[in-house]
């Protein structure tokens, strides 16, 4: 224990001297007129701050420990030595709590978390159940999100023949979203009789779900000068403004792929609003997503085989999580973690079992920095 105690004083040591360099950087003229960085160092502070109030109640709790012993090795005074008892008792049950969550601050942060997301979600085995399926967790995906306040917005659909999609793209934007949403990636497999079901046979299908971080214009490198554009009539549900006006565009890039020195032909259509102006931006925003998944496939590879970590890998062909209605069940295979509110769970309730998945990368996380 007296190890473990030394280790993290020293690692939370190290850090004093780097919050007290950030706490005075970020009053500096030239860095909050440098907006990158500031961004950058002001995150950094937050994160820090945390770790340093941490550090202000583990040594409050050390101490009271020392005192404790100090005074029960030393006071002869019944009533005084009975409160030390107690003293010490409650600091020693609060210690291994403390380390913990300094353990957890202390594991370093994926850069990506703090990004934005593209999510996909595609029907996979099952026609047109699978299509429904698709259809239920993208209602369960947006009422989470909006549980969170974050902001979900379509950015291109295509519905299913009886309802749901056969797949859907929408952008996530707000706080930490993919350090939160990236353990939804992989195939999810629904057990149930379905509404298209006129025997009453149980079915089993599967929707892919796909949660990719949003590109930084400055880390993909574009020449959208070679985009070339087109326009085209919307075709959706009635209204004055349909086949009249070109809203819906197309672009197309001729892109060198890294890994292969192949070039091929990237093609992206965005129909989402009736502005041509915005469809044209987020075609564009999806470009660079999706080159920017592309270019970081050796990063994300690199990352999963150190971590050994299925919860860390976000490998779509994996079946990451059976639901289950007869059962009222939803299973999480990568760490064998299961709920009974089948329903609270499509309603939007899934906070807990990102919790869960959570708590065990950085389980992975603290084996790797020896915490």
């Amino acid at each position: 224990m007296a190890d473990t105690t030394n280790s993290i004083l020293e690692k939370l040591d190290g850090l004093e001297a780097r919050f007290e360099e950030v706490s005075t950087l970020i009053t500096d003229p030239d860095v909050i007129t440098d907006q990158q960085r500031f961004v950058k160092l002001t995150k950094e502070y937050k994160d820090l701050s945390d770790i340093m109030d941490a550090r202000k109640r583990y040594i409050a709790c050390l101490n009271a420990i020392s005192e404790a012993k100090d005074i029960l090795a030393n006071e002869s005074d019944p009533d005084m030595k009975e409160m030390a008892r107690e003293e010490l008792a409650e600091n020693e049950a609060l210690q291994p709590k403390l380390e913990e969550e300094i353990k957890i601050a202390l594991v370093p942060k994926d850069p990506e978390d703090a990004k934005n997301v593209q999510m996909e979600i595609r029907a996979g085995t099952g026609g047109d159940e699978a299509c429904l399926f698709a259809g239920d967790l993208f209602m369960m995906y947006k009422k989470y999100c909006d549980s969170k306040g974050w902001t979900l917005s379509v950015t291109s659909e295509s519905e299913g023949a009886v309802g749901g999609f056969k797949e859907i793209d929408f952008a996530v934007s707000g706080t930490d979203v993919y350090g939160t949403l990236k353990y939804e990636s992989g195939v999810h497999r629904v057990q149930r009789v379905p509404a298209t079901e006129t025997q009453g046979r149980m079915h089993t299908s599967a929707a892919t779900v796909a949660v990719l971080p949003e590109a930084d214009k400055f880390e993909v490198h574009i020449n959208e000068g070679e985009i070339k554009w087109d326009t085209f009539r919307s075709s959706g549900a009635g209204g004055q403004n349909v086949n009249k006006v070109e809203s819906g565009v197309r672009l197309r890039y001729m892109w060198k792929n890294p890994n292969t020195g192949e070039t091929e032909e990237i093609l992206i259509e965005c129909t989402e609003t009736r502005d041509q102006p915005k469809n044209k931006e987020r075609a564009l925003s999806r470009l660079y997503t999706f080159i920017y998944d592309k270019e970081h496939q050796k990063y994300v590879d690199d990352i999963a085989s150190r971590r050994k970590s299925l919860v860390s890998t976000g490998d779509r062909s994996a079946k990451i999580r059976t639901y289950n209605f007869p059962q009222g069940r939803v299973t999480d295979h990568r760490i064998g973690y299961t709920m009974y509110d089948l329903q609270g769970f499509l309603g939007g309730n899934i906070q807990d079992m990102i919790d869960a998945l959570t708590v065990a990368e950085n389980a992975e996380r603290m084996k790797e920095t020896e915490l």
